[in-house]
């Protein structure tokens, strides 16, 4: 897949855990856990746009686009 997901990166740095932020997002901690884990089909701008303003981000730090290498 070309996008990489980097939340559990940014969450790390932040020091806060899935469900406190999921919690401060208002998703469910299963739902955040599929878009950590690179699982989730696709994000809402008004989640993504949540997930930035908790962890102070932009939605470069949490996403990014990788040529397939095959």
């Amino acid at each position: 897949m070309a996008i990489v997901v980097r939340l559990d990166r940014v969450m790390a740095d932040r020091k806060i855990q899935l469900g406190v932020l999921a919690e401060r997002v208002g998703i469910s901690p299963v739902n955040l856990s599929k878009l950590k884990n690179g699982h989730a089909g696709a994000v809402r701008f008004s989640t993504l746009e949540a997930i930035c303003r908790e962890l102070d981000c932009q939605p470069g730090d949490i996403l990014e686009y990788r040529e397939d290498i095959e």
